[in-house]
């Protein structure tokens, strides 16, 4: 089980790198499921949006693509993460960038958790997920 941080065309988002690998493992755990190997690559709107076409046949900006390679509850993926988006959201959603980069990372790895996003009900729980395991974050 590794958690791997790689960054593209965007300089490394200062996070700290071993309370967020702990943060998600304990996710992964409290779901159930195993850890396997995650990677998360820190890259550019326009970089993301070149992935979204490339492999999803999407012509849209997004904040977030996670590539889901989990197999028999190991939970392994690659989660492409636009560093401008998230930086955006934060200004709009009015949060710092370390708090929403935070969400979105857990929003990735619900994802590969088996959470959709997609209608209503789904989308609530998923924010609820994403508000619990917030909160477990910034009480570590």
């Amino acid at each position: 089980m590794s958690i791997q941080y790689c960054n593209e065309d965007v300089p490394a988002p200062k996070i700290q790198k071993r309370k967020i690998a702990g943060w998600i493992k304990e996710t992964v755990i409290a779901e159930g499921k195993t850890l396997g190997d995650i990677s998360f690559i820190f890259c550019s709107d326009d970089y993301l949006l070149e992935v979204n076409k490339q492999y999803l046949n999407h012509d849209y900006f997004t904040d977030i693509i996670t590539f889901d390679y989990v197999e028999n509850d190991v939970i392994s993926g690659d989660i492409f993460i636009s560093c401008e988006r998230v930086k955006e959201n934060a200004i709009e959603f009015e949060k710092t960038f370390e708090n929403e980069l935070s969400r979105i990372i857990i929003h990735g790895v619900l994802h590969l958790l088996g959470y959709k996003d997609k209608i209503k009900k789904d989308k609530l729980l998923m924010t609820q997920k994403e508000d619990f395991y917030l909160a477990l974050l910034s009480n570590s």
